[in-house]
């Protein structure tokens, strides 16, 4: 709300500090009988040498008498000042109240709160990132939905976002992978189900290598040859490659996800010589049994490892080396990694080798750590015994969605419910990875991801059509009145629920930005439940298009309209796709 920021200057004015700050401190009341703004006194205290209720007293009666054109049109919109317990307290006029968010909000149109702070600003985003020749599971998932999330909060924010999927496309596993295709493998299954056929014979390698330790060997020696260029072992691992992604990227196009940089570990491994130099010309490198580290005692950290005594590099190696070709190619404002919390040790080394290195804004490098996917059951059913598969997960969400529209639909064409049930049941299976906090782990039930009237991806969908509902149903001269909605209409909308909606609605904004922040989607998400349980309240207690008279009805349904727009918004950021009907 734009009178929020309007009560800050004035604070800011009369305690002389920055707007900045004082909204910082500025606040909702945890119940609407107590106002609608809250300011704290109790920091001043030392400051101004008095309680923090007698601050608050004397801030309430500058308010009340000042006599600045800008204080007197802001006390205008103010019902009252009231003090209680070190807080100043205001209450908004509600008919200005209701004029204010709404128009506020049809300004936003389909992206109310979004904002141009981003500009000219990259933020690099890295997420996903599985690995070539192997199967996209739900911990995949996990970085992947997480981190579309997070990319979408900062184009929402005005950044320019580059999304990069690191793909794990290098390491000794290419070799047995080289090894066992030359033994065993099949052409036609590896057109027809490349991970499946990848996977069998990587299984096989390491059943058969258990009597048969020559086969390891072979296998080093194989990733030695791609190393230095092998003509018959690069044309295997671009075939394995290629394959990987063709899969991958169905389940991304799938899911509505493009990435703007797909370059793999493989891509950074010839920059590793010149970090190795860098270091050394730093006198950064020392030797610990033969390999090559960075100590980091000073950080509290273990020493990073850079090259192992054979003189090969590990992850370690390629992610400094990606990080300055990022910082020269894009000089970026953040560099971002959506990667799982047991890799917090690995980053923290990482970054603290940039530091050391006199990496400029060290700090702009960051790891965003999330948890893992447990099944509230104990079991799932998969096509690869102990590995959830993502595109498993979707199906199932799908089908057992499909059956829920059926029952209800049982007059609507199966096309419509195929397109409907795609969308609902990826969305629920994307809500669930976003709803809480991401370090939080995640138990999988489908009695709750699927429960419509539940903290679901579905309860919010059926919101958004619920207000689109209203739309088709609303009579001709009651949209022509919404087409032109006046500021004597809007101003009728003061009931209790219609004022706890509006400012949930208002408090929407602020949820963007502090999930940007703190790279928590689950902050968002949950101020878009909490507008949807407080519409359908408003819905189940008022008339609608029934309402008391048409001026009403119209700004109710504009109410409405507002409230499907804003979950509408909400639910795209974090990648879900509203649908009309359910």
């Amino acid at each position: 709300m734009r009178i929020v920021n309007d009560i800050a200057v004035e604070l800011a004015t009369y305690l002389e500090e920055d707007v900045a700050d004082v909204v910082m401190n500025l606040s909702s009341p945890p119940r609407p009988e107590m106002g609608d703004v809250a300011f704290p006194c109790f920091r001043l205290a030392k400051r101004f040498r008095k309680s923090p209720q007698d601050i608050a007293n004397d801030l309430k009666t500058r308010f009340e008498t000042e006599e600045r054109d800008a204080a007197v049109e802001l006390l205008a919109k103010i019902e009252r000042i009231e003090t209680a317990g070190g807080y100043l307290n205001f209450f908004i006029k509600r008919d200005y109240l209701a004029r204010s968010i709404i128009r506020e909000s049809i300004e936003g149109g389909d992206r109310p709160g979004t904002s141009s702070e981003g500009e000219g600003k990259t933020v690099i985003v890295e997420y996903s990132s599985p690995n070539i020749a192997k199967p996209f599971h739900v911990g995949h998932g996990f970085s992947t939905f997480l981190g579309e999330a997070v990319a979408n909060l900062y184009e929402y924010g005005g950044y320019n976002v580059e999304r990069f999927n690191h793909l794990g496309d290098y390491g000794t596993q290419f070799g047995k992978l080289i090894v066992a295709w030359k033994l065993w493998g099949d052409a036609d299954a590896l057109q027809e189900s490349p991970i499946d056929e990848l996977t069998r014979i990587y299984v096989k390698f390491h059943d058969v290598a258990e009597n048969n330790p020559e086969l390891e060997n072979e296998a080093r020696a194989a990733f030695g040859r791609l190393e230095q260029g092998g003509k018959d072992e690069l044309a295997l691992w671009q075939q394995f490659r290629d394959v990987s992604l063709r899969e991958f990227n169905r389940i991304y196009e799938r899911l509505g996800i493009h990435f703007d940089n797909t370059n793999g570990e493989s891509f950074y491994s010839p920059m590793i010589p010149a970090v190795v130099d860098e270091l050394k010309e730093k006198n950064l490198l020392i030797e610990s049994e033969g390999a090559q580290v960075v100590d980091l005692e000073e950080f509290g950290l273990n020493p990073c490892l850079i090259l192992k005594s054979d003189g090969s590099t590990i992850y370690a190696s390629r992610d400094i080396a990606s990080i300055l070709y990022r910082k020269r190619e894009y000089e970026f404002y953040k560099n971002i990694y959506v990667v799982g919390i047991p890799q917090k040790n690995h980053f923290n080394q990482v970054f603290a080798v940039m530091e050391k290195m006199g990496f400029p804004n060290p700090e702009s490098n960051m790891h965003v750590a999330f948890g893992t996917v447990k099944f509230a059951d104990g079991a799932f059913s998969t096509r690869t015994g102990n590995v959830i598969i993502l595109e498993d997960l979707l199906d199932t969400s799908v089908a057992k969605t499909r059956a829920i529209i059926e029952e209800n639909n049982p007059t609507m064409e199966s096309v419509e419910i195929d397109d409907i049930a795609e969308k609902i049941g990826v969305g629920a299976v994307r809500y669930t990875f976003l709803r809480n906090g991401r370090e939080r782990d995640i138990v999988f039930s489908w009695e709750d991801v699927l429960d419509f009237e539940g903290e679901s991806a579905p309860y919010l969908l059926y919101t958004v059509t619920r207000c689109a509902s209203l739309e088709r149903r609303a009579p001709e001269s009651l949209l022509e009145r919404v087409q032109q909605i006046g500021d004597e209409e809007l101003e009728l909308l003061v009931s209790d629920d219609e004022q706890e909606l509006l400012k949930e609605i208002s408090r929407f904004p602020a949820s963007v930005i502090s999930a940007r922040e703190s790279h928590e989607p689950s902050v968002m998400m949950r101020q878009v439940m909490t507008i949807a349980r407080a519409f359908n309240a408003f819905y189940h207690n008022a008339h609608i298009l029934r309402a008391e008279n048409e001026a009403l009805g119209a700004a109710r349904l504009v109410l409405a309209q507002v409230v499907g727009r804003t979950i509408s918004a909400g639910l795209r950021i974090a990648g879900i796709e509203p649908v009309e009907r359910m």
